[in-house]
């Protein structure tokens, strides 16, 4: 099994989301580009899911390292979400991926299930971590607590029994909100020992974040993944927040920061991706990116140099928490 410690570079790991054709659709060779540009930037571990696209970020994932060696890489994906041979008229994030019918379906067997397909379309033989997707309220409204029985009952069991055997390093919930994760943190039978919480710990939104998700995930010893540190391209002056339109309170936020930023000559990526890292409990941070040309710039944002001077200001404008462990200059 490969060693999270030495493979974490930086603590940057690359997001496949893009690569399922969210918001766009991109061409193969180009989607090949750019896990190989992560490849030549030292990144080693890679985040997919068969919810990207029906299954298509997981099949050029597996293409692109398909000539690496297993043992020089980290690997999750995640479970809840069954891709099925029949197709269906797509709209929303993925309207450009696979056409393929999904179901949500968080059962033992599910999950059995699930994970072998994932393995086929990765073209791998293991996984390292894997996540269960989106047990979450902004997915299934009222209806998420029972999913989260379901899930509780089943894909948890049968994640906690494959990393007692080794089979698996890690697992816990992939979610982009807190509550799920505090839950699952709170069970005494399968506690969770890696999360992956999207757009939750970020330069942007962190407060509630800092009061419970990450408190219990350091007193149970877990960790977290930080996935869309800059909130779907918001804070960076994209279109869309959180997977959605922008609200004017966080148009004004990113403005107020942005102000900030070029008055310390600092660039608010070097600043959202080293803020989302520098919490202990945070094990990578994962930017997705369907252009092999923003790798070099992830990685280069990591190592930037910024002035204490800059989280000064933002302290005293209250754009961050006095909670937030902040990076070292």
């Amino acid at each position: 099994m490969a060693d999270l410690n030495e493979l974490m570079k930086d603590k940057l790991g690359f997001g496949t989301a893009p690569l399922g054709n969210m918001f766009r659709s991109i061409p193969d060779d180009e989607a090949q580009a750019t896990v190989q540009a992560a490849w030549d930037e030292g990144i080693r571990y890679f985040d997919t899911a068969p919810f990207y696209g029906a299954g298509l970020a997981e099949e050029r994932l597996g293409e692109a390292l398909s000539g690496k060696s297993r043992d020089e890489f980290l690997l999750g994906t995640k479970v809840g979400r069954v891709v099925l041979d029949e197709t269906e008229e797509k709209s929303g994030l993925f309207e450009d991926g696979h056409q393929n019918r999904i179901v949500t379906d968080y059962s033992a067997d599910a999950t059995k299930r699930s994970i072998e397909d994932s393995l086929r379309r990765l073209n791998t033989d293991r996984l390292d971590f894997v996540f269960v997707h989106d047990t979450s309220p902004d997915f299934h409204g009222d209806d998420w607590i029972g999913l989260f029985e379901q899930a509780r009952t089943g894909a948890f069991r049968v994640l906690a029994q494959m990393q007692k055997e080794g089979v698996i390093s890690g697992w816990g919930l992939g979610v982009n909100t807190t509550e799920p994760i505090e839950l699952a943190l709170s069970l005494q039978e399968t506690p969770p020992s890696m999360s992956l919480s999207a757009t939750q710990y970020t330069l942007l939104k962190h407060e509630r974040a800092l009061q419970r998700m990450l408190p219990q995930a350091e007193e149970a010893g877990a960790k977290l993944i930080v996935g869309g540190p800059f909130n779907s391209g918001a804070l960076l002056g994209g279109d869309n927040y959180d997977y959605g339109p922008i609200p004017d309170e966080v148009k004004e936020r990113v403005t107020k920061l942005t102000a900030v930023a070029e008055n310390h000559g600092v660039s608010l990526k070097d600043a959202a991706i080293q803020f989302s890292s520098a919490h202990p409990a945070v094990a990578a941070v994962i930017p997705g990116s369907s252009r092999p040309s923003r790798i070099a710039e992830d990685i280069a944002a990591s190592r930037a140099q910024i002035p204490g001077d800059f989280w000064e200001e933002l302290l005293e404008q209250n754009l961050i928490s006095s909670h937030a462990p902040l990076p070292r200059s």
